[in-house]
């Protein structure tokens, strides 16, 4: 406390004589880190109430943003295109510090750069929410009240602005070390590089870090990367799904997040992470996707001819309603502390939900389990595919595969109904039958919870089925073969995995009519992870997703997400490998796999030839893994494959992708968690 207010003083004392920096004690931050991803030179720092990552973007189209967890906002300057490939080299590390603001000196960063550019011309500078800087990278758009000029003077060129409601706000300064600004324009000296100092600032509410005794217990990975991420990602109030462009709260990364990571989590980070989720509930139980807040609540709120800033909730995704029973049973019925799971339960919880209310998290955590008996009632009494739990209509996005075309357009997901309702429906069983949440029951939340059982058994035996796909060999063959020429792939190794039988697996959804969309999908790690599906089912469905692409999803660099081969050519045109949810690789995905082999090899009741499929899948998973060790923290990637041989390309690094992936993401950092076995550990070390 007592050096954030010798920050405060030192940026009031520079205020006022017009200098932009407040200096504070040079001292290593809370934490710092770099990496660099593709074409992305990223930096972090965190240390009391200033957290940061600058992203400084090489190529042929300059960037600088900086990205702040307070109120996901940050503040952006993309440049125009460049005749050269231009490459930033960061002199100085970004460090703490303050900037006067219009309360006063507000938390901010300092860092130097160069860049070996002729000039660079201004293209867009842009001050405000995240979501508004993510949509003008992807789409060129944004709020034209947002919109701020600069003022320059001399070698220093500065934007900055109050909220559109007034409160503090956000600026961006340019001061130039070697060079001049002519007409807007940053011109180097001749034979030198563009040489800055870049200073940025939010005055938005700044958030409260997880220390890492608070994180991490002794049992986590020796990971600096993966640490650094989840530190940087960590807080008390939420977990961050990811960095640069999902700096707030996202229901289902935390959820799943937190399940995979449960092993190595301390119980104060586990019950922040569940505190979050029970918090932003809506009054039916609904679990909240995404919040908006900071300056995109301030304009969200205003179109609906609203005021304030209250943070807006979407509710639109189905699949996290059903994460968080399992998720919450695991952690207070799994940990063997009844006192400690009794006192999270008993802890009142702000809503921002409900507005205006407070409630104990037992109480919420009943909400929720309401709203999954309520709507998976209809499938248990008449199980019908149209009874199923469905995408919203006129929506193409409902679950973790949340583009637009990440479903293949299905209104049914398979993960939702054949996994996540029925594991829901078990835990509430499970925690009515643990009298854990007996004080917070109504007689009527007692004779729904009551049913669920009988309904998990209906929901487990009748859902899978329908999403069963087999297509017999004299079809898959030549699908394989001709998906395989249009990728530029072998498809030797793919063909030779098929044997005698018809290709099976399960659809990554069904179509509005009920029929299964024919992509190999690698979601049925959920189904490994949260149900227990039979000896034959493990062989049939780990079989099918473990087969060389593109009959099935494993190559050297991963294991894909989708594989869309026996799809007509029009599909498969939407899953290629520059697709968000293609044919690419997500790192917690892989995780989610691996994790949930090792859950199934635990189970007593396996025949020796399952487990047999399932220690060679988990053999050959982790060597995928480790050859992508150096990426597993970041988001996704993409791949090249030369000479019959697969390697990494960083997503959003190609002129095709259609987004760029995050340098820090929540669930990729399970890693800390998910470990190789001791006998694929035994094989490495031989080798």
């Amino acid at each position: 406390m007592k050096t954030m207010v010798r920050w405060l003083l030192a940026g009031a004392m520079l205020a006022g004589t017009g200098l932009a920096v407040a200096q504070r004690p040079a001292k290593a931050p809370e934490l710092a880190y770099q990496l660099t991803e593709g074409q992305n030179l990223n930096a972090f720092v965190r240390e009391g109430p200033v957290a940061a990552h600058l992203l400084l973007r090489n190529g042929t189209d300059p960037r600088i943003l900086v990205a702040f967890p307070a109120g996901n906002s940050g503040v952006g300057l993309w440049f125009a295109p460049v005749g050269q490939v231009a490459t930033w080299r960061l002199e100085q590390a970004p460090r703490p510090t303050t900037a006067p603001g219009v309360a006063g000196p507000q938390p901010a960063i300092v860092t130097r750069a160069s860049i070996d550019v002729p000039e660079l011309r201004i293209k867009q500078a842009i001050l405000s929410s995240i979501r508004f800087l993510r949509d003008y990278q992807s789409v060129g758009r944004f709020p034209a009240e947002v919109a701020v000029e600069p003022v320059i003077t001399g070698n220093t060129i500065r934007w900055s602005r109050p909220r559109l409601d007034g409160k503090p706000g956000y600026l961006l300064e340019i001061r130039l070390l070697s060079g001049s600004i002519r007409n807007g324009v940053l011109v180097a000296d001749a034979g030198r590089p563009l040489r800055m100092e870049i200073l940025a600032s939010s005055g938005e509410t700044p958030l409260n870090g997880l220390a890492p005794n608070e994180l991490l217990n002794a049992r986590a990975a020796n990971d600096s990367t993966a640490r650094n991420a989840l530190q940087f990602l960590s807080y008390r109030e939420k977990f961050l799904a990811g960095s640069w462009r999902f700096q707030t709260y996202f229901g289902r990364d935390t959820l799943m997040s937190l399940r995979l990571l449960m092993p190595v989590l301390q119980p104060q980070a586990i019950e922040a992470g569940l505190g979050s989720v029970l918090t932003r509930l809506d009054a039916r139980g609904d679990v909240a996707h995404e919040e908006g807040i900071g300056e995109f609540a301030v304009v969200d709120r205003r179109k609906l001819g609203q005021r304030g800033d209250a943070a807006v909730l979407d509710y639109a995704m189905v699949d996290d309603d059903y994460m968080l029973a399992p998720v919450a049973a695991s952690y207070l019925l799994n940990r063997g502390n009844a006192a400690a799971a009794g006192a999270f339960l008993a802890r009142p919880l702000v809503s921002e939900g409900v507005p205006d209310t407070t409630a104990p998290a037992g109480k919420l955590l009943v909400r929720n389990l309401r709203y999954v008996i309520d709507s998976a009632r209809p499938f248990a009494k008449r199980p019908d595919t149209s009874r199923l739990v469905a995408i919203g209509k006129g929506r193409l996005t409902g679950q973790w595969r949340d583009s637009e075309e990440g479903l293949g357009r299905g209104r049914y997901a398979y993960d939702v109904n054949a996994v996540f309702v029925p594991a829901a429906l078990e835990a509430a069983a499970r925690l009515l039958r643990a009298g854990l949440l007996d004080r917070y029951l109504t007689t009527e939340d007692r004779a729904a919870l009551t049913e669920a059982d009988a309904m998990a058994a209906v929901w487990r035996d009748r859902a899978p089925v329908m999403f069963r796909v087999s297509v017999p060999l004299a079809q898959a063959r030549p699908r394989i073969e001709g998906y395989a020429r249009s990728l530029g792939i072998p498809a030797a190794p793919a063909l030779a995995a098929l044997g005698t039988a018809p290709l099976v697996f399960h659809a990554i959804a069904l179509d509005d009519s009920g029929r299964p969309i024919p992509i190999v999908n690698s979601d049925e790690g959920f189904s490994l992870m949260f149900a227990e599906p039979s000896p034959a089912d493990l062989e049939t469905y780990v079989t099918a997703a473990m087969r060389p692409f593109p009959a099935g999803l494993m190559t050297d660099i991963g294991m894909l997400v989708a594989n869309a081969a026996q799809t007509d050519a029009t599909v498969q045109g939407r899953f290629t490998p520059a697709a968000y949810h293609g044919a690419v690789v997500w790192s917690w995905q892989q995780a989610l796999f691996a994790a949930g082999l090792e859950r199934q090899l635990a189970r007593p009741d396996l025949p020796a030839k399952t487990r047999t499929v399932l220690t060679t899948a988990q053999a050959r998973l982790w060597r995928a893994i480790a050859a992508t060790r150096a990426t597993q923290s970041s988001e996704l990637w993409s791949w090249a494959n030369t000479d019959g041989r697969y390697r990494v390309v960083a997503f959003g690094a190609g002129k095709q992708d259609v987004d760029e992936s995050n340098a820090a993401q929540l669930w990729s950092t399970v890693y800390l968690a998910v470990r190789p076995p001791q006998a694929v550990r035994s094989a490495k070390g031989k080798r």
